[in-house]
């Protein structure tokens, strides 16, 4: 694996990899703290972060390397107009892997086309966030014993939720895994998604009530609706405060329930849920940090590389307006098929 960029790219295989060695780190910490001694991460987050930003510096600086980078692009030659291929080659040419969260849809995929070093997406936009799955994956993992044969619930915004796309890929190389996909219609996931599990055979069904599902679930995964990805403000108030999960509510959850959540939260589990011995979402943010370090231990200490050579764009191929393509005209017009549809490459958008 030379990038992480979407959590589909990665086998079966280099995530039990990759859990193996998180789990080594979990039971033995002192055995890492010089696995990346020397090295250096640029942590590049073109948009606000607490969990994401602070558990890859401490992982960084846990396994023995260092960190800089910045929290406001204002800081940085961005603000001057720097095009994002000129920000990566600069930084790529210091750092030994770059971890980015920007709020352009496949800003990650398009950054790893011009690197000399592994780019690490911890986030993009509405699209993906792999670095979430894995906290999730090893949360998990480490409280079930295993993922295959759960019934998962995933509620809330499941459209511009990129924990939720990123967690749906990753449950395509587990089996029999059921899904119950809980939002409102306007809030549902993205068809490209819908296309990717019935492609895949993965079994879903959505529906736009908690209540009347929760004694059925294994896991269930809350999501904010999230305001920043709103266009229309109408639409986020018509949909704000739509689930709020309650200690009442858990009251037919099985009793092994894992109730998480990406965070922040806004209203969606109220704090009475806090202390239900079910509720494991801070707990998923400390096994985040460990996952984290099992990455970057592996990413970090890979050989500088020059990148191919990559097309220079003629103009603007995909038409979602936050791909990263609308503001980087130079990118080439990449192109994949999901399902049955031409697809962006980089945002995973239906083209035409």
């Amino acid at each position: 694996m030379r990038h992480l960029i979407d959590f589909g790219d990665m086998t079966r295989e280099e995530w039990d990899e990759l859990y193996r060695r998180c789990s080594d780190i979990l039971d033995r910490p002192e055995a890492y703290l010089d696995a990346c001694k020397g090295k250096v991460s640029a942590s590049l987050f073109y948009e606000p972060s607490t969990r994401t930003n602070f558990s890859f510096q401490t992982a960084m600086l846990r396994l023995g390397g260092s960190v800089f980078g910045f929290a406001d692009p204002k800081s940085s030659s961005v603000a001057k107009g720097e095009t994002l291929k000129d920000t990566i080659k600069m930084v790529s040419g210091y750092a030994d892997v770059i971890v980015m969260r920007t709020p352009w849809e496949g800003a990650a995929k398009a950054a790893s086309l011009y690197s000399d070093v592994p780019v690490v997406n911890a986030g993009d936009g509405g699209h993906m966030h792999p670095t979430q799955t894995m906290a999730d994956l090893t949360t998990i993992t480490r409280l079930r014993g295993g993922v295959d044969g759960l019934s998962v619930g995933l509620c809330g915004d499941l459209k511009n939720g990129r924990t939720v796309h990123s967690f749906i890929k990753a449950m395509e190389k587990f089996r029999d895994v059921k899904f119950f996909l809980i939002s409102p219609r306007e809030l549902a996931v993205p068809e490209y998604m819908r296309a990717f599990m019935r492609e895949r055979g993965m079994w879903f069904t959505e529906v736009t009530g908690l209540e009347p599902v929760i004694p059925q679930l294994d896991v269930l995964y809350m999501t904010r609706i999230q305001k920043e990805r709103f266009i229309d403000p109408l639409e986020y108030e018509r949909n704000k405060g739509i689930y709020i999960l309650t200690r009442r509510k858990l009251e037919r959850a099985k009793d092994k329930l894992l109730v998480m959540h990406p965070l922040p939260r806004v209203d969606e589990i109220s704090v009475d849920v806090d202390d239900d011995p079910r509720a494991v979402y801070f707990k998923q943010a400390r096994f985040g940090m460990f996952a984290r370090m099992a990455l970057l231990a592996d990413l970090a200490n890979q050989p500088r590389r020059e990148p191919e050579p990559v097309e220079i764009g003629r103009g603007r191929v995909c038409r979602n307006p936050r791909c990263i393509t609308a503001t980087e005209g130079y990118l080439p017009p990449l192109v994949k098929r999901i399902g049955e549809a031409d697809c962006c490459a980089f945002c995973d958008a239906p083209l035409g």
